[in-house]
C-alpha cells in the first residue's frame, strides 16, 4: 500500500478524483451521523467512505475493459463480505431488534456498487473467461 507495484500502474488511467469520496462522506456524516458527538460523526465518516472506497478501483475497471482473474476475485471477496453483512443485519433485526441505520445505508449502497460488478462476475469468470466489461 505504500509503493507503487510499478509494472501494472498506468499513470494516464489513475484519474479517479478521490477528493469527491471524501467530501461526500463527511458531508454525509454531519447529516446523518450516528450520533451527534465527535466520535459519532468520526465513526459515521468512516462508515461512510467504506461504503464508496470501492469506486476508485471499479473506476479503473470500468476505464480498461478488464480486469485480471486474480483482481476480479478480489472484488468479488469484498463485495461478497457486505453482501454477507446484510444478511447479518436482517437476521439480527428479527432476532435482536437490532438497527443501524447508519451502517445499514451505507451497506445498500456499498452492495448496489457492487451489482453490476458481480453479474459480470457470475456470467464470465466463473464460467473461465476473463474478466471484460460487454461492449
Amino acid at each position: 500500500m505504500r509503493y507503487t507495484y510499478k509494472s501494472t500502474y498506468d499513470a494516464a488511467l489513475d484519474t479517479f478524483r478521490i477528493e469527491f469520496l471524501l467530501i461526500g462522506a463527511a458531508i454525509f456524516a454531519f447529516v446523518f451521523p450516528d450520533k451527534l458527538t465527535v466520535i459519532g460523526v468520526l465513526w459515521s465518516f468512516s462508515i461512510y467512505l467504506e461504503s464508496v472506497a470501492i469506486m476508485p478501483q471499479l473506476f479503473q475497471t470500468q476505464r480498461t475493459g478488464e480486469a485480471d482473474t486474480i483482481t476480479a476475485h478480489y472484488i468479488f471477496a469484498l463485495g461478497g463480505y457486505r453482501a454477507l453483512y446484510l444478511l447479518n443485519w436482517v437476521y439480527r433485526y428479527y432476532v435482536e431488534g437490532y438497527v443501524d441505520w447508519v451502517a445499514w445505508l451505507a451497506g445498500i449502497v456499498q452492495t448496489l456498487l457492487y451489482a453490476d460488478f458481480f453479474y459480470i462476475y457470475f456470467t464470465r469468470v466463473l464460467k473461465g473467461k476473463k474478466f471484460k466489461l460487454p461492449v
